[in-house]
């Protein structure tokens, strides 16, 4: 365990993948971390009972939906009596190439991955920076953390409401940065390149896969583990001055 003190830690869509490592990050720092879950309650329940440590708590809830997002904030601040940190990385990813999509599923997609990606975030980090603004976790400074994507500057051609969703979390990020820096509240983001989790496992194990690992020099794509250990530095005591910043974590698959 660190030496510095444990902070309250919400993650957002915690049931797999980054936000399993992500989770599993903070507690090994020793850290009491809300897992977050919409609708994979088995996922949330391996990845609490993987966690390191003790005050570790589920809180479920769709952050689409305003109501439920301020829930889940509420419940991860009573459970684990403060929040110190929250990382926006619950995110709804729908296939939606223009060409062979419909105008009805057009629509659906924009609006569920743009309820999910961006306005639950913005909700959840208001919720959370209200929270640090009053009452602060004993005189911690706050945290927010953004799981963007390299997508967001690279393009999603089958999902371009992913992209447009990951380019508005950025620049939500930039600009809370900017309006919460006065009470000490430091938010950035990271921007992932593929990264290696179950989600996505299919496709690098199909015939596309070398292309992929191909896309950077270095001949794969990042673990989960890669991303979780950027975003546990962007929410560390010693990164304030990183507020504002968007940190490409995508072994040089996409450079801008």
């Amino acid at each position: 365990m660190s030496a510095r003190q444990s902070r309250g830690v919400l993650v957002t869509g915690a049931s797999g993948g980054i936000g399993r490592a992500v989770a599993r990050r903070f507690a090994a720092d020793g850290d009491r971390v809300a897992v977050h879950y919409a609708e994979n309650r088995d996922g949330a329940d391996a990845t609490l009972a993987s966690l390191d440590g003790s005050g570790h708590l589920l809180v479920h809830g769709d952050v689409a939906d305003p109501a439920a997002a301020e829930a889940v904030v509420d419940a991860a601040v009573e459970g684990l009596g403060g929040l110190g940190v929250l990382v926006n990385n619950a995110a709804a990813i729908i296939p939606h190439p223009l060409p062979e999509t419909s105008f009805a599923e057009w629509q659906a997609a924009w609006q569920r991955i743009i309820g999910v990606n961006l306005f639950g975030a913005a909700n959840l980090s208001y919720c959370a920076a209200r929270h640090m603004i009053e009452h602060g976790e004993r005189g911690a400074a706050g945290r927010i953390v953004n799981v963007g994507s390299r997508g967001a500057y690279r393009g999603e051609p089958d999902m371009p409401a992913y992209g447009a969703s990951k380019a508005a979390l950025h620049s939500l990020g930039q600009s809370l940065a900017v309006s919460l820096g006065p009470h000490g509240i430091g938010v950035a983001s990271v921007a992932p390149g593929f990264t290696s989790t179950p989600r996505v496992e299919a496709r690098l194990n199909a015939d596309g896969g070398d292309a992929i690992r191909g896309q950077s020099p270095f001949g794969r794509v990042a673990t989960a583990d890669e991303i979780a250990s950027a975003v546990a530095y962007l929410a560390s005591p010693e990164s304030v001055w990183t507020s504002g910043a968007v940190l490409d974590v995508n072994g040089a698959s996409h450079l801008r």
